[in-house]
């Protein structure tokens, strides 16, 4: 009775925020990170998914970016001018987990997203040489839907520790070619012109990728267990034939993504009240690992420090996490590298950042019959 009660408080949150995603951190912003949340909502946060029983969670997600950086170098000025890119944006993921057998699950997800672009450099320029004028773009839709199975290595029992692995499918959902209003444009900058908005804010990237990706959790004591999640995004695809606005050679690429999550879950003696304290990476490497990198792109990635609270019925989980960015890194672009070295000049663009994000979580659990006796809040 004293082993039971002891797993009785195993809540797992080893979640990834977008990357599903996103995924869709934090490289939120101008880096292209879609706002993944986990693929693996097979783990509840109140505890295993068995054989028969089926859940539909939804999350939700948001960020504005709005810092401007060139490597790890934060360009204060753009603020301080009123010159800097705004990007408002929200993800509504709707996640369906089933699981197959206690050990092996399938999920699919649904995601959702709008942004809003506000800017002066995109609409006839920035001060002194520009118009000065701040527009703004949207972008509203369905996103790049996923497909996954994954398969815990060992039985649901007391050893206290399990680890999954996981495999999915992107499937290109998502408009890769939204279009909006652009103001101030032509050689007068008198005309007002329909074209791609940014790549941060298209809602797909326009490629079929596969992603591996792996989740465990390992009890330290009664109060303290510790929870990872690995996720890689492969893009084999190059570029997706749409040109980026005004440029007549490069196309937008379709880069693989990644993120890394590592941290501690605290249950204290509150029926239901988890907390998590963990770190998190996540981005856009410059240089995909299938296939050629090249295309525009802004590579980068943001590390965070991840805290969260959880609140878990038999039935129902809800889970609020706010990762705030640590360090944030625009990497130079493959495009940057090659105008590199045939110009010997170093090149390296810029992208805007936020500085945390916002994560919301509801899940609900509806039990296959067989199960309806079992504590889901108990690792078996």
């Amino acid at each position: 009775m004293k082993t039971f009660k002891l797993y009785k408080n195993l809540y797992i949150i080893g979640i990834l925020f977008f990357l599903f995603g996103k995924y869709k951190v934090n490289a939120q912003g101008c880096v292209a990170i879609r706002g993944f949340s986990s693929c693996n909502g097979f783990m509840e946060q109140g505890g295993m998914i068995m054989k028969g029983d089926f859940s539909v969670g939804t999350n939700f997600r948001y960020f504005q970016s709005f810092r401007h950086f060139r490597g790890t170098h934060e360009e204060t000025h753009r603020v301080e001018n009123g010159t800097q890119v705004i990007n408002d944006s929200y993800f509504v993921d709707i996640v369906f987990n089933y699981a197959i057998s206690d050990r092996l699950y399938a999920t699919v997800l649904l995601p959702f997203a709008s942004h809003v672009r506000s800017s002066m450099y995109e609409h006839g320029g920035n001060p002194p040489n520009g118009l000065g004028e701040r527009h703004i773009t949207r972008s509203s839709g369905l996103s790049d839907m996923r497909l996954g199975l994954g398969y815990w290595l060992f039985k649901h029992d007391k050893r206290g520790y399990n680890f999954a692995l996981g495999a999915g499918i992107k499937l290109p959902t998502g408009d890769y070619s939204y279009m909006d209003t652009f103001y101030n444009q032509g050689p007068n900058r008198d005309q007002d012109i329909e074209s791609v908005v940014d790549q941060s804010i298209q809602l797909g990237d326009g490629g079929v990728g596969f992603n591996l990706d792996f989740q465990g959790y390992y009890m330290l004591s009664h109060s303290f267990t510790l929870t990872t999640s690995l996720f890689y995004l492969f893009n084999p695809e190059v570029t997706n034939g749409v040109l980026a606005r005004g440029s007549t050679t490069n196309e937008f690429s379709v880069p693989d993504q990644f993120a890394v999550q590592l941290g501690t879950l605290y249950s204290p003696n509150i029926k239901g009240v988890n907390f998590y304290l963990g770190g998190r990476i996540e981005g856009v490497p410059s240089s995909d690992l299938i296939g050629s990198s090249e295309g525009y792109r802004r590579p980068g990635y943001a590390i965070s420090v991840d805290p969260g609270i959880s609140y878990n019925t038999n039935n129902l989980s809800l889970n609020l996490n706010v990762p705030i960015a640590l360090e944030r890194n625009r990497t130079q672009s493959f495009l940057d590298k090659k105008r590199t070295a045939e110009t010997g000049v170093f090149t390296q663009g810029d992208a805007a950042f936020a500085d945390y994000l916002i994560n919301f979580n509801l899940t609900y659990r509806f039990r296959n019959n067989k199960n309806k006796a079992v504590d889901f809040n108990v690792v078996h």
